[in-house]
């Protein structure tokens, strides 16, 4: 009987330089630099790039779509297992105490962007892959092992690769944890715009600024106002203090400039950070600002949407016994006193409600403010049978190897597992792993890192007898 922890162990030192390569990279989406040869920025395609020649020296058939996806061969026969990862990564944000594109190993983590989320567990599914070939097992199902460059976005990879190639059959995305991820919610975007439109009044919000991605949490957020006399700072200071907060405020001839650093997590579990953006809104909305826009765009932050994680004080909240909770992220605010503002929402939605139904009831219970609703596209909740063979299989392989019990479970983070009709996602973090996904200072434990490989190696094994 193979010992797979064993021989992954027995090849780490080339796992970890397999991974080293991507996560180099700095495979971020940039469009103010997009080309038709590198449609979400030259970072993701050099490192889908990378990927593929690394696969190319390791003597790996590979097929390259455009600069979108690419994808590994092994196997034969007459059905089609894919496995799904990631090579794009999110924005790198502010606190990191390292290069967060030149990894770096320390108390048996690697340090990285994407060592999370999605380069290593790509990688370690790549390895398990590699791992099985070398110790002369057959594939007797093709395998498919597909990379993508978008996934942080708006999954245009996999759009263009499924225009161009085959759907597995079944298949798992290591792109979230074990035991196993057989239930997806949906995913969707609301997006408020608040006209400028001036009042009465010597306060004025000039500027209001943060986030990065929809399906991040707000880390840092920046404000202009003016109007308020120079006791402000004192009183941000005290406010900073009592919700454990970082930032400060600075006074100059009637001008205040605020600076305020939250937690970041990931959009699917908002409740894992510290939202800087509404706890600014928060602070601000103790003045009366001299445009309705501004009024409603700070309260609105404030009072609705300030830790409303469940979407319950705007009205949308929405329980399924397997899927859970409606949850709700602020990711993105905007305001300039020129043109108004923008709060950019996003929701993940178990069986039960959809996105019509839900943007009813959220208009129906801010009427309070003045704001143009747009409904972003939206992807539908996603689930597979415990009973299936697919999750069986990988259940029994998880408790095989961990000891622990394999149970399903759902998320509210969307993952290429819901591509397929018998997808799921499965693994890399385990159910004690620190999960650091989207924030600074990202690492995989060396530990899980190794045990997701032996786990991936001995799935893919008896998914393909």
């Amino acid at each position: 009987m193979v010992n797979w922890l064993q021989e992954v162990e027995n090849r780490k030192e080339t796992l970890f330089e397999d991974l080293f390569r991507l996560l180099r990279i700095p495979s971020v989406r940039e469009d103010d630099k997009a080309t038709d040869e590198a449609p979400v920025g030259p970072g993701p395609k050099a490192a889908l790039e990378e990927f593929m020649k690394m696969a190319q020296e390791d003597g790996f058939e590979t097929k390259q779509f455009g600069p979108w996806a690419g994808r590994i061969e092994v196997g034969s026969g007459d059905e089609l297992m894919g496995i799904l990862g990631h090579v794009d990564v999110v924005p790198v944000g502010t606190g990191w105490e390292t290069d967060p594109f030149e990894p770096v190993i320390k108390d048996n983590r690697i340090y990285a962007r994407g060592s999370s989320d999605d380069k290593g567990p790509t990688v370690a599914a790549y390895f398990a892959i590699k791992l099985l070939r070398e110790l002369g097992y057959d594939f007797n199902k093709r395998v498919h092992l597909i990379v993508g460059t978008d996934e942080e976005s708006g999954w245009q990879c996999m759009d263009y690769y499924f225009q161009h190639a085959e759907m597995p059959d079944f298949g798992f995305s290591p792109d979230a944890v074990f035991p196993i991820i057989n239930g997806e919610k949906g995913n969707v975007s609301f997006y408020l715009d608040f006209k400028s439109e001036p009042t009465e009044g010597d306060v004025t919000l000039v500027n209001f600024e943060g986030g990065l991605r929809e399906n991040m949490v707000i880390q840092d957020v920046t404000a202009t106002v003016k109007g308020l006399d120079n006791t402000v700072t004192e009183q941000f200071a005290t406010f900073v203090n009592e919700h454990q907060l970082s930032g400060n405020a600075e006074w100059h001839d009637g001008v205040a400039e605020f600076k305020l650093v939250g937690k970041a997590a990931h959009g699917s579990t908002p409740e894992k950070g510290h939202n800087a953006a509404t706890y600014l809104a928060v602070f601000l909305n103790e003045f009366a600002f001299n445009n309705k826009a501004a009024q409603d765009f700070i309260s609105a932050l404030a009072t609705e949407l300030h830790q409303d994680f469940k979407a319950e004080k705007v009205g949308v909240s929405h329980h399924h016994e397997v899927m859970g909770d409606v949850s709700m992220n602020v990711g993105i605010v905007s305001f300039n006193e020129a043109d108004g503002g923008r709060i950019v929402l996003n929701f993940r939605f178990p069986e039960g409600t959809e996105p019509a139904m839900m943007s009813e009831k959220f208009t129906n219970a801010l009427t309070k403010y003045q704001f143009n609703l747009t409904v972003g596209e939206s992807k539908e909740p996603h689930y597979v049978p415990a009973d299936d063979p697919l999750v069986a299989t990988l259940l029994d392989v998880y408790t095989n190897q961990t000891g622990l019990e394999g149970h399903e479970m759902s998320i509210g983070g969307g993952t290429y597992g819901r591509l397929m009709p018998r997808g799921v996602a499965y693994g890399a973090l385990f159910p004690d792993s620190i999960d650091t996904m989207h924030q600074a200072n990202e690492f995989l434990a060396i530990d899980d890192l190794l045990r997701a490989t032996a786990i991936y190696a001995e799935a893919i094994y008896r998914l393909t007898r």
